[in-house]
């Protein structure tokens, strides 16, 4: 009776398993080469739900975003990431699950426009989307399991200076204990300097009602 179960082997998981838009299939492999984006949900004291548009840069791990808001729209995702292609120039991959505001064609059409390749996972395989969702992981275990927000007001404030802090002050073991900053920063540093009298774009969201401030350091590789 105390004799312990025989426990079935596990196979391990092969580099080529899962869709072709996978973490595993699609690897990044330079700065702005794959972003991907995904939702967090979190409370506030009162009971109202809040929504995170969480993005990233794989290659770097930085946290390129997280908006706040009572909800999302399309074009709430669209205005996001105009923003972001403005300050950090667009990525050539964006990946992401088949949630609506991620499928609809308001950013689907726009997408194409910048001339950016979506990438949509199998559905009901969040592991193929494992580097955002590493990401929300620590921001929940980090931040949203630890903090009650008051507002959607004081969720913006906190949010933002935990992802400042993540991306200037926390060293991350797959970049050899840099933090994302400084190792964007050395990529930008290596990567060839390209003449260009363009002056750099400005902002299309400057009535942004949001938060949405960039890093003190932004590295855009130019």
């Amino acid at each position: 009776m105390q004799a312990p179960k025989k426990q079935c082997k596990r196979r391990r998981t092969s580099p080529c398993s899962g869709s072709a838009n996978s973490c595993a299939q699609k690897r990044p492999l330079r700065p702005n080469h794959v972003w991907s984006y995904d939702f967090v949900e979190d409370r506030i004291e009162g009971g109202r739900k809040l929504r995170m548009l969480v993005v990233i840069g794989e290659f770097t791990r930085e946290s390129l975003a997280i908006e706040v808001a009572w909800s999302f729209t399309a074009e709430r995702v669209v205005e996001v990431l105009q923003y972001l292609f403005a300050v950090r120039g667009a990525p050539e991959h964006l990946r992401s699950d088949n949630g609506p505001e991620f499928v609809a064609q308001a950013v689907t059409r726009w997408l194409d426009r910048a001339g950016v390749t979506t990438l949509f996972i199998a559905k009901g395989s969040p592991w193929e989307n494992g580097y955002v969702e590493s990401f929300n992981s620590r921001l929940r275990d980090e931040l949203l399991d630890r903090e009650l927000f008051l507002s959607v007001a004081d969720a913006r404030w906190v949010v933002d200076r935990w992802r400042l802090d993540y991306n200037h002050h926390r060293p991350h073991s797959s970049l050899d204990y840099q933090t994302p900053a400084a190792f964007a920063a050395r990529c930008a540093a290596s990567a060839p300097k390209l003449a260009s009298a363009t002056p750099p774009p400005t902002s299309p969201l400057q009535q942004h009602s949001g938060p949405l401030t960039p890093d003190p350091l932004i590295h855009t590789g130019t």
